[in-house]
């Protein structure tokens, strides 16, 4: 159990202990949140403080890997203060870089980027926007352009939609617990309006695999 430690130190212990899988560079962190009405994963809410276009894309590819390993088709939103091209600050530009990589790298993924975060969860919108997108319907992997974003997003959504609550499974054996996690009250959170877990992407997964881990779950309502 962690979260009082700093993330440095945890991941020196995870990168010591685990490892990067093979055609991994970075570690990353997924937040997943189990809302009444939408099931959203967030990247990356704890790793990366500032990744670069390059780092973006390989984040994005893990990510999209690990929401299929939940059983969720992804549909991947690059979220900025730039809506398609509206501003030309690095942070928007980096983001709009990444698309190109990522078309190629995958080109069934659903993507389209950069934007809004309404447009990202409103098709109408992102239609007046950019009646050009690849992207439909609801956006359900919201992809930051650095680490406060991801962070603040995640902490906001888990108040107003999970109530304050955040629990669940990294791959094992590692559980991230933050200073504000409600760990006492894990288990009705299950029968609450929602729930959230954080899963660390590209831990090896060989060595996971042979100490008996399994994919990771969360339970929503019910």
């Amino acid at each position: 159990m962690v979260g009082t430690f700093g993330r440095h130190k945890y991941l020196r212990h995870i990168g010591n202990v685990i490892g990067l899988k093979p055609d991994a560079s970075i570690f990353t962190a997924m937040n997943v949140l189990l809302l009444p009405k939408r099931t959203l994963f967030v990247t990356d809410t704890y790793v990366n403080e500032d990744p670069s276009a390059e780092q973006l894309t390989e984040i994005t590819l893990m990510a999209a890997e690990e929401v299929r390993r939940f059983g969720v088709a992804p549909k991947v939103a690059l979220l900025s203060h730039s809506n398609f091209g509206t501003d030309d600050a690095p942070s928007a530009l980096k983001m709009a870089r990444a698309l190109d990589p990522l078309g190629k790298a995958a080109p069934d993924l659903k993507i389209d980027g950069e934007m809004h975060g309404d447009t990202a969860m409103s098709e109408t919108i992102r239609n007046h926007v950019n009646p050009d997108s690849k992207l439909r319907g609801e956006a359900n992997l919201l992809i930051m352009p650095n680490l406060d974003a991801a962070n603040i997003a995640f902490n906001l959504l888990k108040m107003i939609g999970g109530e304050g609550i955040t629990t669940g499974a990294h791959p094992h054996p590692d559980h991230h617990g933050t200073q504000t996690g409600q760990h006492d009250r894990a288990v009705r959170s299950r029968r609450k309006r929602g729930a959230a877990c954080v899963v660390l992407i590209a831990a090896g997964r060989e060595k996971l695999n042979a100490w008996g881990a399994r994919v990771p779950r969360c339970s929503g309502p019910g």
